[in-house]
C-alpha cells in the first residue's frame, strides 16, 4: 500500500445520548457508543432494532432528536453528509451501471473536484487494493456480485475517509462468497487501519471480523464488547438467544449458604457452586459445548449430572448436536464427531454433566 493513501491517522467515534423519533415510533433511545480509532466495531441485531438507523445516523443521512456524534473529538452532529469525512457502503452497492468500474470509483473524487492526475492515482490504487485493478475497463453487469461488493469499496476508500461504514454489505452474496468477502473485507481494513463500522444482523459475520460489537433491540444498545465476551457472558437473556445456541432453564432457588440448590421443573436438583452470585429470581444459563453426555448413572464427581434422554440428533458434520430431555426441557448437547463411534440413540437414558465454571447465572 502507497503511505500516500492514507495519510490522516484513524480516529474515534463517539455517540452520546442519541435519541431518535419518526412520528410515535421512538427508533433509537438514548443510544451512547465509544469507538476506538482504527477499531473494526459492528452494530448487530435483528431487523428493525435500529442499527441502520443509527449508521445512518453517523453518516449524516439521519437527524437526532437530541444527543451529538463526534468524529475525532469534533462534534459533527449538525454537518450535511459531504462535510462529514465519511464514507458509506450501501447494502445495494448503488454503483452507476452504465459507468465503467474506474469512472464508478473516480464518480466521488470528481465530486470534490479533484485534479484528474491525483484521481488516476488514487482510483489505480484503489482498485488495487482490493483486487480489482485489471477490471476497471468493465461495467457492473459483467462482474460477479462479489466483485461489485469491491468495486463499492474502492469508491469509498479512494475518497479516504476518516471512517468507513458498511450497510450490510454481504447480504446480496451467497454463503461461500460471503466467508471470501468478509475475510477480505478484515484484511483491508487492518491494511488501511481505518475505523470502520460494520452494520449486520448475522451474528457469524460479526464474530469473525470486528473487534467489539455493540448488540441492539428495540432501539437500545444492550451489549458492547468482544465477540467472546458477549458469548460467553451475556448480559441479558436476549443477548443470550441472540448470540449463538444457548440452553436456558427454568427453576427455583432454594436452600442458604453453601448448601443451595437449584431445582428444576420436574424436581431435580442441581447444586449451585460455592461463591456463585445468583439473582433473586434466576434462570440457569449454558452452551451446547458446555455440556456432556455419559452412560446413565454416571459419577458426579466435581460436575454436575443430570439423568436425560436422548429426544433428537443431528449430524452438523464436526459434532452431533443431540436434544436431550431433561427437567422438563429440551437441551441442546454438543458432541465432537468421530468416525466409528457409536451414536446414543433416540430414547436412550443418557447422564447429562455440566462443565460448572461455563455456567451462567441469569434474571428472569
Amino acid at each position: 500500500m502507497n503511505a500516500a493513501f492514507r495519510a490522516t491517522p484513524a480516529v474515534s467515534v463517539e455517540i452520546e445520548g442519541v435519541n431518535l423519533s419518526y412520528g410515535d415510533n421512538h427508533v433509537l433511545k438514548d443510544v451512547s457508543l465509544a469507538i476506538s480509532p482504527g477499531e473494526f466495531f459492528a452494530f448487530l441485531g435483528p431487523s428493525g432494532c435500529g442499527k441502520t438507523t443509527l449508521l445512518r445516523l453517523i453518516a449524516g443521512f439521519n437527524q437526532a432528536d437530541t444527543g451529538r456524534v463526534l468524529i475525532g473529538g469534533s462534534d459533527i452532529s449538525r454537518l450535511p453528509p459531504w462535510k462529514r469525512d465519511v464514507g458509506m457502503v450501501f447494502q445495494s452497492y448503488a454503483l452507476w451501471p452504465h459507468m465503467t468500474v474506474a469512472a464508478n470509483v473516480a464518480f466521488g473524487l470528481e465530486e470534490k473536484g479533484v485534479p484528474r492526475a491525483e484521481i488516476a492515482r488514487r482510483v489505480e490504487e484503489a482498485l488495487a487494493m482490493v483486487g480489482l485493478a485489471h477490471l476497471a475497463g468493465r461495467r457492473p453487469s459483467q462482474l460477479s456480485g462479489g466483485q461489485q461488493q469491491r468495486v463499492a469499496v474502492a469508491r469509498t476508500i479512494a475518497v479516504e475517509p476518516k471512517v468507513l461504514l458498511l450497510d450490510e454489505p454481504l447480504s446480496n452474496l451467497d454463503a461461500k462468497m460471503r466467508v471470501q468477502v468478509r475475510r477480505e473485507l478484515r484484511d483491508l481494513q487492518q491494511r488501511l487501519g481505518l475505523t470502520t463500522i460494520f452494520v449486520t444482523h448475522d451474528q457469524e459475520e460479526a464474530n469473525t471480523i470486528c473487534d467489539r460489537i455493540a448488540v441492539m433491540n428495540d432501539g437500545t444498545v444492550q451489549q458492547v464488547g468482544t465477540p467472546m465476551e458477549l458469548y460467553e457472558r451475556p448480559a441479558n437473556l436476549f443477548v443470550a438467544n441472540f448470540l449463538g445456541t444457548a440452553n436456558i432453564l427454568d427453576g427455583r432457588l432454594v436452600g442458604s449458604g453453601g448448601e443451595r440448590a437449584f431445582v428444576l421443573g420436574d424436581g431435580l436438583s442441581l447444586p449451585v457452586p460455592a461463591g456463585a452470585v445468583l439473582p433473586a429470581q434466576p434462570k440457569l444459563l449454558f452452551r451446547p459445548q458446555h455440556a456432556a453426555l455419559e452412560p446413565a448413572g454416571a459419577v458426579a464427581g466435581e460436575a454436575p449430572v443430570l439423568p436425560a434422554t436422548v429426544a433428537r440428533y443431528e449430524f452438523l458434520g464436526a459434532t452431533i448436536r443431540y436434544g436431550v430431555a431433561v427437567g422438563g426441557a429440551e437441551i441442546a448437547v454438543d458432541v465432537p464427531f468421530r468416525s466409528g463411534r457409536d451414536l446414543y440413540a433416540v430414547g436412550t437414558p443418557v447422564g447429562l454433566r455440566l462443565a460448572a465454571p461455563a455456567l451462567c447465572w441469569m434474571e428472569r
